[in-house]
Protein backbone atom coordinates (compact mmCIF):
# COMPACT_ATOMS: atom_id res chain seq x y z
CA UNK A 1 0.00 0.00 0.00
CA UNK A 2 1.26 3.51 -0.70
CA UNK A 3 1.97 6.09 1.40
CA UNK A 4 -0.50 8.60 0.55
CA UNK A 5 -3.20 5.99 0.61
CA UNK A 6 -1.80 5.24 4.57
CA UNK A 7 -2.02 8.43 5.77
CA UNK A 8 -5.70 8.87 4.06
CA UNK A 9 -6.55 5.52 6.45
CA UNK A 10 -4.53 6.56 9.66
CA UNK A 11 -3.78 10.35 9.08
CA UNK A 12 -0.27 11.60 10.72
CA UNK A 13 -1.22 14.25 13.09
CA UNK A 14 1.41 17.34 12.94
CA UNK A 15 2.97 19.19 16.13
CA UNK A 16 2.32 22.58 16.28
CA UNK A 17 4.92 24.93 16.43
CA UNK A 18 5.95 26.35 19.58
CA UNK A 19 4.89 29.72 21.15
CA UNK A 20 7.43 32.54 20.25
CA UNK A 21 9.57 32.89 23.70
CA UNK A 22 9.89 36.50 25.08
CA UNK A 23 13.55 37.53 25.63
CA UNK A 24 14.75 37.19 28.95
CA UNK A 25 15.05 40.42 30.77
CA UNK A 26 17.83 41.24 33.60
CA UNK A 27 16.41 41.11 36.94
CA UNK A 28 16.33 44.52 38.32
CA UNK A 29 15.56 46.14 34.88
CA UNK A 30 12.86 46.11 32.20
CA UNK A 31 12.77 46.94 28.27
CA UNK A 32 9.81 48.98 26.66
CA UNK A 33 7.78 47.58 23.96
CA UNK A 34 9.90 48.57 21.61
CA UNK A 35 13.26 46.75 23.21
CA UNK A 36 14.99 49.85 24.66
CA UNK A 37 16.06 49.38 28.68
CA UNK A 38 14.17 51.35 31.45
CA UNK A 39 15.79 52.77 33.72
CA UNK A 40 16.77 50.58 37.36
CA UNK A 41 14.64 51.70 39.82
CA UNK A 42 16.27 50.96 43.06
CA UNK A 43 14.10 50.42 46.08
CA UNK A 44 13.73 53.18 48.70
CA UNK A 45 16.12 52.38 51.77
CA UNK A 46 14.78 52.50 54.95
CA UNK A 47 16.89 54.57 57.62
CA UNK A 48 16.93 52.37 60.72
CA UNK A 49 17.33 54.38 63.87
CA UNK A 50 19.08 52.62 66.83
CA UNK A 51 16.79 52.11 70.05
CA UNK A 52 18.61 52.15 72.95
CA UNK A 53 17.49 49.35 75.19
CA UNK A 54 17.39 49.77 79.19
CA UNK A 55 17.68 46.56 81.21
CA UNK A 56 16.72 46.33 84.69
CA UNK A 57 19.05 45.69 87.46
CA UNK A 58 19.15 41.76 88.50
CA UNK A 59 19.19 41.37 92.14
CA UNK A 60 22.29 39.21 92.01
CA UNK A 61 24.35 41.85 90.77
CA UNK A 62 22.68 43.80 93.84
CA UNK A 63 23.67 41.48 96.50
CA UNK A 64 27.14 40.74 94.66
CA UNK A 65 28.01 44.49 95.01
CA UNK A 66 26.76 44.64 98.37
CA UNK A 67 28.97 41.49 99.73
CA UNK A 68 32.00 42.90 97.99
CA UNK A 69 31.34 46.10 99.80
CA UNK A 70 30.72 44.59 103.03
CA UNK A 71 33.67 42.35 102.97
CA UNK A 72 36.17 45.01 101.95
CA UNK A 73 34.82 47.09 105.25
CA UNK A 74 35.49 44.30 107.45
CA UNK A 75 39.12 43.91 106.09
CA UNK A 76 39.63 47.29 106.35
CA UNK A 77 38.25 47.39 109.67
CA UNK A 78 40.72 44.61 110.53
CA UNK A 79 43.46 46.35 108.99
CA UNK A 80 42.75 48.99 111.14
CA UNK A 81 42.54 47.19 114.45
CA UNK A 82 45.36 45.26 114.19
CA UNK A 83 47.13 48.32 113.45
CA UNK A 84 45.83 50.04 116.78
CA UNK A 85 46.96 47.04 118.90
CA UNK A 86 50.05 46.89 117.30
CA UNK A 87 50.52 50.49 118.26
CA UNK A 88 49.31 49.83 121.70
CA UNK A 89 51.77 46.93 121.84
CA UNK A 90 55.05 48.95 120.65
CA UNK A 91 54.38 51.61 122.75
CA UNK A 92 52.87 49.79 126.08
CA UNK A 93 55.47 46.55 125.93
CA UNK A 94 52.68 44.66 128.01
CA UNK A 95 53.49 41.81 130.37
CA UNK A 96 51.34 39.46 132.39
CA UNK A 97 51.53 39.86 136.21
CA UNK A 98 53.29 37.16 138.14
CA UNK A 99 52.67 35.39 141.42
CA UNK A 100 55.17 34.28 143.80
CA UNK A 101 53.74 31.96 147.36
CA UNK A 102 56.30 32.88 150.26
CA UNK A 103 55.14 31.24 152.84
CA UNK A 104 52.44 28.61 153.45
CA UNK A 105 51.13 27.69 156.93
CA UNK A 106 48.27 25.30 157.94
CA UNK A 107 46.27 26.95 160.68
CA UNK A 108 43.85 23.70 161.01
CA UNK A 109 43.66 19.86 159.52
CA UNK A 110 41.12 17.70 161.24
CA UNK A 111 38.86 14.90 160.81
CA UNK A 112 35.00 16.00 161.96
CA UNK A 113 32.90 13.72 163.81
CA UNK A 114 31.16 13.34 160.29
CA UNK A 115 34.10 12.16 159.02
CA UNK A 116 34.76 15.44 156.75
CA UNK A 117 38.02 16.81 156.61
CA UNK A 118 38.22 20.65 157.84
CA UNK A 119 41.35 22.88 156.33
CA UNK A 120 42.47 26.34 157.22
CA UNK A 121 45.64 27.32 155.35
CA UNK A 122 47.07 30.76 155.72
CA UNK A 123 48.98 32.03 152.82
CA UNK A 124 51.45 34.96 151.88
CA UNK A 125 51.40 35.22 148.11
CA UNK A 126 53.58 38.38 146.69
CA UNK A 127 51.75 39.76 143.29
CA UNK A 128 53.96 41.44 140.89
CA UNK A 129 53.33 44.24 138.45
CA UNK A 130 56.24 44.17 135.88
CA UNK A 131 54.84 46.73 133.27
CA UNK A 132 56.76 50.52 133.18
CA UNK A 133 53.06 52.02 131.73
CA UNK A 134 50.50 49.83 133.10
CA UNK A 135 48.76 49.86 136.21
CA UNK A 136 46.32 46.95 137.36
CA UNK A 137 43.22 47.06 138.93
CA UNK A 138 42.42 43.86 141.39
CA UNK A 139 38.67 43.67 141.17
CA UNK A 140 35.79 42.32 143.34
CA UNK A 141 35.76 38.18 143.18
CA UNK A 142 39.57 36.82 142.78
CA UNK A 143 39.97 33.96 144.76
CA UNK A 144 42.91 31.70 145.29
CA UNK A 145 42.20 27.99 146.51
CA UNK A 146 44.91 25.21 147.48
CA UNK A 147 43.99 21.54 145.88
CA UNK A 148 45.47 17.79 146.72
CA UNK A 149 45.18 15.83 143.46
CA UNK A 150 42.05 16.52 142.31
CA UNK A 151 40.17 17.12 145.54
CA UNK A 152 39.79 21.11 147.03
CA UNK A 153 40.94 21.38 150.14
CA UNK A 154 40.85 25.07 150.78
CA UNK A 155 39.99 28.83 149.01
CA UNK A 156 40.21 32.52 150.10
CA UNK A 157 39.18 35.76 148.19
CA UNK A 158 41.83 38.06 147.28
CA UNK A 159 41.65 41.68 148.68
CA UNK A 160 40.17 45.01 146.02
CA UNK A 161 43.53 47.02 145.10
CA UNK A 162 45.30 49.09 142.34
CA UNK A 163 48.58 48.09 141.68
CA UNK A 164 50.77 50.65 139.66
CA UNK A 165 53.74 50.31 137.56
CA UNK A 166 56.75 47.71 138.46
CA UNK A 167 55.01 47.36 141.90
CA UNK A 168 55.24 43.65 144.01
CA UNK A 169 52.26 43.82 146.77
CA UNK A 170 52.07 41.04 149.35
CA UNK A 171 48.72 39.81 150.09
CA UNK A 172 47.80 37.57 152.84
CA UNK A 173 45.31 35.26 152.16
CA UNK A 174 43.09 33.05 154.77
CA UNK A 175 41.76 29.44 152.69
CA UNK A 176 39.31 27.48 154.71
CA UNK A 177 36.87 24.58 153.74
CA UNK A 178 35.32 21.37 154.30
CA UNK A 179 35.47 17.95 152.32
CA UNK A 180 32.77 15.46 152.32
CA UNK A 181 33.87 11.94 152.95
CA UNK A 182 37.40 13.20 154.25
CA UNK A 183 38.56 9.80 155.81
CA UNK A 184 40.06 8.21 152.90
CA UNK A 185 42.05 11.87 151.68
CA UNK A 186 43.36 12.23 154.91
CA UNK A 187 44.80 8.68 155.48
CA UNK A 188 45.95 9.58 151.77
CA UNK A 189 47.71 12.65 153.27
CA UNK A 190 49.42 11.20 155.91
CA UNK A 191 51.09 8.15 153.66
CA UNK A 192 52.05 10.75 151.63
CA UNK A 193 53.61 13.07 154.54
CA UNK A 194 55.78 10.06 155.43
CA UNK A 195 57.51 10.51 151.95
CA UNK A 196 58.71 14.54 153.09
CA UNK A 197 57.14 15.56 150.00
CA UNK A 198 53.51 16.60 149.49
CA UNK A 199 52.16 17.55 145.77
CA UNK A 200 50.02 20.77 146.42
CA UNK A 201 48.22 22.69 143.63
CA UNK A 202 47.37 26.35 144.40
CA UNK A 203 45.10 28.16 141.98
CA UNK A 204 44.54 31.68 141.03
CA UNK A 205 41.37 33.42 139.84
CA UNK A 206 41.93 37.06 139.42
CA UNK A 207 39.69 39.27 137.52
CA UNK A 208 41.55 42.28 136.71
CA UNK A 209 41.15 45.68 134.70
CA UNK A 210 44.20 47.36 132.51
CA UNK A 211 45.17 50.58 133.05
CA UNK A 212 47.03 52.46 129.66
CA UNK A 213 47.61 55.95 130.44
CA UNK A 214 44.30 57.41 131.81
CA UNK A 215 42.73 54.75 130.16
CA UNK A 216 41.15 51.62 132.22
CA UNK A 217 39.89 48.83 129.77
CA UNK A 218 37.66 46.08 129.20
CA UNK A 219 37.94 43.33 132.73
CA UNK A 220 39.78 40.36 131.81
CA UNK A 221 40.78 37.38 134.10
CA UNK A 222 44.05 36.23 134.80
CA UNK A 223 44.81 32.35 135.49
CA UNK A 224 47.24 31.18 137.64
CA UNK A 225 48.52 27.99 138.34
CA UNK A 226 51.22 26.99 141.11
CA UNK A 227 52.52 23.29 141.65
CA UNK A 228 54.45 23.15 145.19
CA UNK A 229 55.45 20.59 146.82
CA UNK A 230 55.74 20.67 151.15
CA UNK A 231 57.85 18.77 153.47
CA UNK A 232 54.85 18.38 155.92
CA UNK A 233 50.68 19.55 156.73
CA UNK A 234 51.80 19.63 160.51
CA UNK A 235 49.06 22.02 162.02
CA UNK A 236 50.67 25.38 163.18
CA UNK A 237 53.61 25.25 162.08
CA UNK A 238 55.67 26.55 159.14
CA UNK A 239 55.63 24.52 156.16
CA UNK A 240 58.77 24.14 154.21
CA UNK A 241 58.28 24.93 150.12
CA UNK A 242 61.11 22.47 148.59
CA UNK A 243 59.48 23.18 144.87
CA UNK A 244 57.69 25.88 143.00
CA UNK A 245 56.77 26.12 139.40
CA UNK A 246 53.97 29.10 138.37
CA UNK A 247 51.98 29.52 135.17
CA UNK A 248 49.78 32.05 134.55
CA UNK A 249 48.16 33.50 131.25
CA UNK A 250 45.27 35.99 130.66
CA UNK A 251 42.10 35.25 129.66
CA UNK A 252 38.80 37.67 128.05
Amino acid sequence: MADHQRQRIHPVQVEAPPPPTTPLVPRGSSRSEKGTPLPLHHPPRLHVIPTTTYSTPRKGSCFCKCLCWTITLLVLLLIILAATVGILYLVFKPKLPNYSVDTLRISDLRLNFDMSLYAKFDVKVTANNPNKKIGIYYEKGGRLSVWYTNTMLCEGSLSKFYQGHQNKTELNVSLTGQVQSGSTLMTALQQQQQTGRIPLDLKVHAPVAIKLGRLKLKKVRVLGECMLVVDSLSSNNLISIKASNCKFRMKL
